[in-house]
């Protein structure tokens, strides 16, 4: 039995795996990030270390059952994938992320700042509607009715959240053991990137790929939600990473070889 989980980011829910996992013949665990689909505890403070724990305890509930994991991640979700990797390799059979890496040289997104900044953000939270987000998520390539949908996800609960998520990390600027910790990474990784990912440039893909010695595919013309516009193109990647038959541009990526990048025709 496979063991995967697909972690979404923001300002998602775990809806945004559909399309990809519609072409998969496995199935997966998609849990919601606290406070995106239900209310959080009193007890969840909701900082990136609050996060990271309860992933953390999720993948070891996992791992005791059914052994070790296939980690997926986009976005904030592909962060804290990152972190629960490094803090609990053992837990983590392969891993996967798109959209965003823990780059202490990346200092975050103009909208990362603007949700980073007291008050400011909070004025930014309730000037965006639903039907503003839709429209985002419709031109970053997410069919009408999946942005429909995720747009309706848009809440008081989420847009707290989010704040506090953001506020933790500084805006996305990264460090200390974040940073540090990352070299108890596993070996094999992959990354998949949207050339014209408006919020996490490819560079960041190329840096982190390098760094930690993992495999990158780049889809040309796609943006942040390449996992929607690239459905089927990532999905046979993924199948491929995870039977060790993963080939970029014709060349095999053994796990743990290096650094190797292929962009898509």
């Amino acid at each position: 039995m496979s063991n995967r989980v697909f972690l979404h980011g923001v300002p998602n829910t775990p809806q945004v795996w559909g399309p990809l996992l519609a072409q998969l013949t496995s199935t997966a665990l998609t849990p919601c990030l606290p406070g995106f689909c239900y209310p959080t505890s009193p007890k969840f403070r909701g900082s990136k270390d609050d996060y990271a724990t309860w992933l953390v305890g999720l993948l070891e509930d996992r791992h005791a059952r059914y052994g070790p994991i296939d980690i997926v991640g986009h976005d904030w979700g592909a962060i804290l994938a990152l972190r629960a990797a490094s803090l609990r390799p053992d837990l983590i059979k392969s891993w996967a992320i798109c959209g965003a890496a823990v780059d202490p040289n990346y200092r975050g997104h103009l909208l990362a700042h603007v949700w980073n900044t007291p008050w400011l953000g909070e004025a930014a939270m309730a000037m965006t509607h639903r039907k503003l987000l839709e429209l985002v998520f419709r031109r970053g390539s997410l069919p009408p009715d999946l942005a429909r949908s995720e747009a309706s996800a848009w809440s008081p609960g989420m847009r707290g959240s989010i704040l506090a998520l953001y506020r933790s990390a500084n805006g996305l600027r990264f460090e200390g053991d974040w940073i540090d910790r990352l070299d108890a990474l596993p070996s094999g990784g992959l990354l998949i990137w949207g050339e014209n990912d408006p919020y996490v440039p490819v560079c960041v893909a190329h840096r982190f790929a390098r760094r930690h010695r993992a495999a990158l595919q780049v889809e040309p013309d796609a943006g942040h939600w390449v996992i929607v516009e690239r459905a089927a193109q990532i999905a046979a990647t993924l199948i491929a990473h995870w039977d060790g038959t993963l080939t970029l541009g014709g060349l095999r990526i053994p796990a743990g070889e290096g650094y190797a990048s292929f962009k898509a025709p």
